[in-house]
Order: C-alpha cells, then sequence, then structure tokens
C-alpha cells in the first residue's frame, strides 16, 4: 500500500482504495450485511466524523480532500477505507449505489 504524506501535514487524511477484493474478503468483512446508500450524479460537500469503509456496487466518483487540488478517483468493484476527520468534495459522475459502515466510536453523533 502507497501513502504520500507531506511534512507539513498536520495529519494522515490519506483515501484508501483496493481494487476487486476477492469475495471472500468482502464475506470475511460481512458486507452484505451492511447498510446500503446512493446518490445521482452531482458534487456534494462531506465530513466524515468517523472512519469509513464502503463498497462500491455501482457508480464512479472523484474525491478531492478539502484545500487540495489532487483527488482519490474510485468506482464499482472497490473496497474503500476513508478517514475520520476528512472533509471532501464528491463529483459523482455515475450514480453511486454503495455498502458502508463507520467505525464503532465512544460517542455518538
Amino acid at each position: 500500500m502507497a501513502t504520500t504524506s507531506a511534512p507539513d501535514s498536520s495529519s494522515d487524511l490519506s483515501i484508501t482504495v483496493e481494487s476487486n477484493p476477492s469475495d471472500s474478503r468482502l464475506s470475511k468483512l460481512g458486507i452484505k450485511s451492511w447498510p446500503k446508500w446512493g446518490c445521482p450524479p452531482g458534487k456534494y460537500l462531506l465530513k466524515f466524523d468517523a472512519e469509513e469503509t464502503c463498497y462500491l456496487l455501482k457508480g464512479k466518483v472523484k474525491v478531492y480532500p478539502k484545500g487540495s487540488s489532487e483527488f482519490v478517483e474510485f468506482g464499482a468493484g472497490d473496497l474503500v477505507t476513508i478517514p475520520q476527520g476528512l472533509s471532501c468534495t464528491w463529483d459523482v459522475s455515475v450514480a453511486i449505489d454503495k455498502h458502508y459502515k463507520f467505525a464503532s466510536s465512544s460517542s455518538s453523533s
């Protein structure tokens, strides 16, 4: 897994994308029991108050972390981990349908 971080970064808020994980990996994670969420094409401002792991069934998106011109692109068949604390813009080009799970935290929103 490649990670990039600059010395002046206040924290590591990198998105991890695992393309086409095996069926056994998905089964072990229990993906099919996770809630589902979807959205039509468009731009969405999102803030992740907890780490999210999601598996995209359909769609394609470019995620631009706040304050950056860099983006991470992922789509159908990708298993993605989005770090807690990330504020970003989702530029959805193909409608999203995904299973998702938030990491447990001691506080609820």
